[in-house]
């Protein structure tokens, strides 16, 4: 018996070092094979219970519907400054993009002939003031001098004229004699005339007095002219702001009407945009924005939309909208380009679900691939607000529900393994 065991022993030892040495001289094959079933296996699995796929889950948030469009940066309005007299430029004090203050000169012109007319005037002034001078302390004392001894003279002829005319009632006087009598007494009377009409007229209210005084008026305000025409030959900043043209150099013949220089004034800085028309409903004055210079990407500033213009572009189908940044930047230059969302809606509270996992939703019958019993199935949902990369899901999910996105590939009805993306 114990022969026998020891014989068994021996060759079942002999059959495992025979198949132990059969698959190591065809162990390649075995891995290959071993390879084979359990890829045929991990398939017939996947086939079973389907891929792994990333979903997203409907979740209760927050969500903020935005208009976004391109604009630029300007001021409510703009100067243009020139020349108020016709001139050559003899200095340039200012460069484009430099802010100024109310007052500071910019350009100069040549000033020579203007200085010219001022002194001219300045002469005419003093020699109008002398005529007055004159007629107080010279021709109206003279007038009055010659008025009393026109009436002295006046006084004798009368006298004389008396007797005479005494002396020729009694006969002892000639024709003749009464005669010369009478024309003196003429005489006198109108010398007295005369002299009473000077001292009139050089006293104060009398024409050359008015006259004289008529011209330093004239004198002055043509002294004011020149002066005023000479204060143009420097032309200064109307307000203050910052220039962002300039159009003139050193040497230039320069003309009233012809615009030297632009100034944006400093204060209110806005935003101007234009809208697609079909965006107008959207849009109320008071709604807050966000923008962001194309130069300056990284960096943001608040506006808030103040007009809306009533008139539609036509020719654009766009409406232009105007948003005032109440704390501009110190980088924000005239006419730069900005990107502005506009925040048009808000909903708290409500439930939220990425935008890629929402389909037709342009079509006004969106619909998710949710999931039932581990199968992709048609859902139609009512969607809401759209906000950036998120839609807000009014009817046809509940909180909870998982959604395929749309790049992943599945079918409806094709059974699959959801993998949930993590709420935020």
């Amino acid at each position: 018996m114990r022969m026998l065991q020891q014989t068994s022993g021996r060759a079942a030892r002999e059959s495992r070092q025979d198949l132990g040495a059969f698959l190591w001289s065809h162990r390649w094959f075995a891995l290959a094979l071993a390879t084979a079933l359990g890829f045929a296996g991990w398939q017939g699995a996947r086939t079973l219970i389907g891929p792994a796929v990333v979903v997203d889950r409907v979740v209760r948030g927050t969500i903020v519907q935005t208009l976004v469009a391109s604009g630029h940066v300007e001021t409510p309005f703009r100067v243009e400054i020139g020349a108020q007299v016709t001139g050559v430029v003899a200095e340039v004090l200012v460069r484009e993009g430099e802010r100024v203050v109310e007052g500071q000169p910019l350009v100069k012109l040549q000033g020579q002939e203007l200085r010219a007319a001022v002194v001219q005037a300045e002469g005419a002034v003093a020699q109008a003031e002398a005529r007055l001078r004159q007629l107080a302390d010279l021709t109206l004392p003279t007038a009055r001098q010659a008025l009393i001894q026109a009436q002295v003279t006046l006084r004798t002829a009368q006298a004389s004229y008396d007797r005479t005319a005494q002396l020729l009632a009694t006969g002892n006087a000639t024709r003749v004699a009464y005669e010369e009598a009478q024309r003196a007494l003429d005489v006198a009377q109108a010398q007295v005339r005369t002299a009473e009409l000077q001292v009139f007229t050089a006293s104060p209210g009398g024409s050359d007095e008015v006259l004289a005084r008529t011209q330093g008026d004239q004198a002055r305000a043509n002294l004011e002219t020149a002066r005023a025409r000479e204060a143009y030959a420097t032309i200064t900043a109307p307000r203050e702001g910052v220039l962002i043209s300039r159009a003139v150099e050193r040497g230039a013949v320069v003309q009233p009407g012809r615009a030297l220089l632009v100034l944006a004034p400093a204060g209110e800085t806005q935003l101007v945009l234009q809208i697609d028309e079909r965006n107008l409903g959207l849009i109320e004055i008071g709604q807050k924005a966000v923008a962001s210079a194309d130069a300056y990407a990284d960096r943001r500033m608040e506006a808030i939309v103040s007009y809306i213009n009533p008139a539609i572009d036509i020719a654009r189908a766009s409406v232009e909208v105007k948003l005032v940044v109440p704390d501009p930047p110190a980088y924000l230059r005239q006419d730069m380009t900005v990107s502005i969302d506009i925040e048009v809606a808000r909903r708290n509270d409500t439930l939220v679900l990425p935008a890629r996992a929402v389909r037709d939703i342009q079509s006004g019958r969106g619909w998710i691939m949710g999931v039932h019993e581990g199968r992709a199935v048609r859902q139609p949902v009512r969607t809401g607000l759209r906000g950036p990369g998120q839609v807000e899901v009014l009817e046809g999910a509940a909180e909870g529900d998982l959604a395929v996105p749309v790049n992943a590939g599945l079918r409806t009805g094709q059974r699959f393994r959801p993998v949930a993306v993590p709420a935020p």
